[in-house]
């Protein structure tokens, strides 16, 4: 519903990279159907988030929004964490 009001994307995904202080590289799976034969691709993309309170480590899952360009690769913006990794 969010969504609507808001006019962003919200996806979830698992964070691979958590190197710099406030950014994080997050991976996103899509299951697309083939287009002829109707079965499930999974596809993965990578995409680099703001992470503000710096609190999300590598593995966890979690939700992203879409954002105004913050720099030139990082256009999501950490949501919540919905799953933390049991390292």
């Amino acid at each position: 519903m969010s969504e609507h009001v808001t006019g962003r994307r919200s996806v979830e995904g698992r964070v691979l990279k958590a190197n710099n202080e406030t950014t994080r590289v997050v991976s996103i799976e899509q299951l697309i159907p083939h287009r002829l034969y109707g079965r499930f691709l999974k596809r993965t993309v990578k995409v680099v988030a703001h992470d503000q309170q710096n609190a999300s480590k590598v593995g966890d899952l979690v939700r992203l929004q879409e954002c105004r360009p913050m720099s030139r690769t990082k256009r999501w913006r950490l949501i919540a964490i919905l799953a933390k990794s049991s390292e």
